[in-house]
């Protein structure tokens, strides 16, 4: 069994704030892996640190062999990254964009690798539009096709589903679930329980920065729980702890 991402102990506080707290958590390769939790759990800071854009006040995060903490930049070079908030730069249109991801990450052919991804995602009709003028789906398209435009071994999404339409929203799931069978690994972070239940295989539910559960959603189902109402369960619980 090999280990994408390895957490152990990893915290993260800003002031007297615990974001989050001595967590560990082990994602194996191949798995499509949802962390779980309320607005202000602490995932995003969790993938900010997974990715090595946040240093952690403490433990260690190591994401595919590579240590977060020492060598941040070898980490997002090997990974792909989908912010919460999506940020292309402003004053480039979005086949620019495209063109910058591929010179900084040596992608040969990106023209016709952008292309696909314009037509697969339906906003080819937007690629010479500056990504100040784009609409916030639109951009979202865009920052999920700089993160898998060089088939990363492993992407880190946070919040995989925000701005996109139902539409969208279906073709989107199908390709991680396609994704992964190819022997990739992706880990989301995301509050929409019944998009985990649906697609992934394992899940970790963090809430007030601390790790509750993590396990195979398999697991529940074949007692006869619904992720949802597990979630819900065990959260409430630990408010009244």
């Amino acid at each position: 069994m090999t280990m994408v991402i390895e957490a152990r102990d990893l915290s993260k506080t800003y002031g007297d704030v615990q974001a989050v707290n001595h967590v560990n958590l082990m994602v194996e390769k191949g798995a499509l892996f949802g962390l779980l939790g309320p607005n202000g759990s602490g995932k995003t800071t969790m993938i900010k640190m997974l990715t090595g854009q946040t240093r952690p006040t403490g433990g260690t995060a190591t994401v595919l062999g590579v240590d977060a903490v020492l060598d941040p930049v070898g980490v997002r070079a090997r990974v792909g990254i989908i912010p919460e908030q999506e940020t292309p730069p402003s004053f480039l249109t979005a086949q620019e964009y495209l063109e910058f991801v591929a010179a900084v990450r040596k992608i040969p052919g990106i023209e016709a690798k952008a292309d696909w991804w314009f037509e697969f995602l339906d906003f080819a009709d937007k690629k010479h539009v500056l990504c100040k003028d784009l609409s916030r789906g639109t951009r979202q398209k865009l920052m999920f096709t700089q993160a898998f435009i060089h088939e990363p071994e492993l992407a880190l999404i946070d919040e995989p589903l925000i701005n996109f339409d139902p539409i969208m929203q279906d073709l989107v799931k199908d390709y991680l679930v396609a994704y992964v069978k190819k022997g990739k690994t992706i880990f989301i972070s995301t509050h929409i329980l019944e998009v985990a239940e649906e697609i992934c295989s394992g899940f970790a539910i963090l809430h007030k920065g601390s790790l509750l559960h993590t396990g195979p959603v398999a697991e529940l189902t074949a007692r006869g729980e619904h992720l949802p109402s597990y979630f819900l369960s065990l959260v409430r619980k630990d408010r009244h702890v």
